[in-house]
């Protein structure tokens, strides 16, 4: 099962459950959502935090969220990247942030690729973001250089914070 894996290795390299975020996308909840529901609250008794991955693509019911330990919820990059352009992307954009933060939830929105993208996102109230805007995917020790060499964007932005890269 996924939580006594989680939590053996959680033990194994002495993690604190609290500084895992665990990912799921909508669709795997929605897919079975009884065993869903079982491995996300055993998740949380751990400590485990929780994120649902790529939300505006699937058929998740605000009932199922509701009723989910969930910490955080990722807006879906395919929104993220065309709110520019399409008012009907930036509105669900807009209400995703809402949404979330009415929860309580921490919002991340996905693929933010340009400065004006973080720019609007941080006037809507969005706090993370990740993307290739704030950094391409690399390996551990590129990353601990990149983040000793590089200006913080969320210093250039206070509303913004970078999120950790999957």
């Amino acid at each position: 099962m996924i939580p006594d894996q989680v939590s053996n290795l959680l033990r194994k390299w002495e993690i604190p459950a609290d500084h895992l975020v665990f990912e799921i996308t909508e669709s795997s909840i929605m897919s079975d959502v009884a065993r869903a529901t079982e491995t996300v609250n055993h998740l949380d008794r751990m400590g485990v935090r929780i994120s649902i991955d790529d939300f505006g693509t699937g058929y998740t019911s605000l009932s199922c969220i509701r009723k989910l330990p969930v910490s955080e919820i990722k807006v879906d990059k395919s929104f993220v990247l065309n709110m520019r352009e399409s008012n009907d992307d930036a509105v669900i954009v807009r209400s995703v942030v809402d949404l979330g933060h009415n929860l309580g939830l921490e919002v991340v929105a996905e693929g933010v690729e340009d400065r004006e993208t973080w720019d609007m996102l941080g006037g809507l109230g969005c706090t993370t973001a990740q993307g290739y805007y704030i950094c391409r995917p690399v390996d551990p020790a590129a990353m601990a250089a990149w983040a000793h060499s590089q200006p913080q964007k969320s210093q250039e932005v206070p509303r913004l914070r970078a999120a950790g890269r999957r």
